[in-house]
């Protein structure tokens, strides 16, 4: 092989070499830069994942004010009447209110004791009349028989111009459902504005088993979450002897 032939060999093995480690050098380069993106991808992905999986299970959070809780849950399951047996008949009715609806015969069960404007109470506040939605029903108590009233102004404090949206005018046992959202409300969430405790053994003061009837049926469960629903007529009843329900033929317009 001439001088010449050989020199333009080697120039060929010298141009092959340098683009061989030109090419494993973009290789390299490409690895890094793919090692790169994936992690920064992976610094973006994982705490977004962890965020997305905390928020879905974690629960919503708690106020942190001490006098509100979550809302019961309506929840209307009878029996019937004849499962109680023999009751005992319903007194007559007393005279007739401000409502035209008749006020019992009786001693109140307890005294109002809702706190000042401003305390949730079952998620409501103390505020102006608000009409969005509105509805009543009816409560009677019988103690071992004996009648007792729900007094006046349940939800309206003494001293302020305001009421709760569950609320009573007159001690005839008309529950007054006035409220800027339309939802269920309770007889527990009526007892909560209260101030009374409400439960298979309380209600009120008066502890003992506790017997509901529903619009003429038994209410089976926890009567905190019978649903006021309008014009149900709800009759709680501590011990015995048993009451047959006292209902009103009239509502007057309520």
């Amino acid at each position: 092989m001439s001088k010449a032939n050989r020199n333009r060999q080697v120039a060929r093995e010298k141009i092959a070499k340098a683009r061989a480690l030109e090419a494993r050098r973009a290789r390299q380069r490409r690895i890094v830069t793919g090692i790169g993106i994936a992690v920064v991808v992976a610094a973006i992905a994982v705490p977004l994942a962890l965020k997305l999986t905390s928020s879905k299970g974690s629960k919503p959070p708690v106020k942190s004010n001490p006098n509100w809780s979550a809302p019961s849950s309506p929840v209307l399951k009878t029996a019937a009447l004849s499962t109680l047996g023999r009751l005992q008949a319903a007194p007559p009715g007393g005279p007739v209110g401000g409502e035209g609806v008749p006020i019992p015969v009786g001693p109140q069960l307890a005294t109002t004791s809702t706190d000042a404007p401003g305390i949730h109470v079952q998620g409501m506040t103390c505020g102006p009349e608000r009409l969005i939605f509105h509805i009543h029903a009816h409560l009677t108590i019988f103690v071992n028989g004996l009648q007792r009233q729900v007094p006046q102004d349940v939800g309206i404090p003494a001293g302020h111009n305001c009421l709760y949206w569950l609320h009573t005018h007159y001690p005839d046992g008309i529950i007054h459902i006035e409220s800027p959202v339309q939802r269920t409300f309770t007889l527990g969430d009526f007892f909560d504005v209260w101030g009374q405790p409400l439960g298979p053994n309380q209600v009120g003061p008066a502890q003992g088993k506790v017997t509901a009837i529903y619009n003429g049926k038994v209410y089976v469960g926890n009567p905190r979450n019978i649903p006021l629903n309008a014009h149900a007529q709800i009759q709680l009843e501590v011990g015995t002897p048993l009451v047959a329900q006292q209902t009103i033929s009239s509502w007057a317009g309520l």
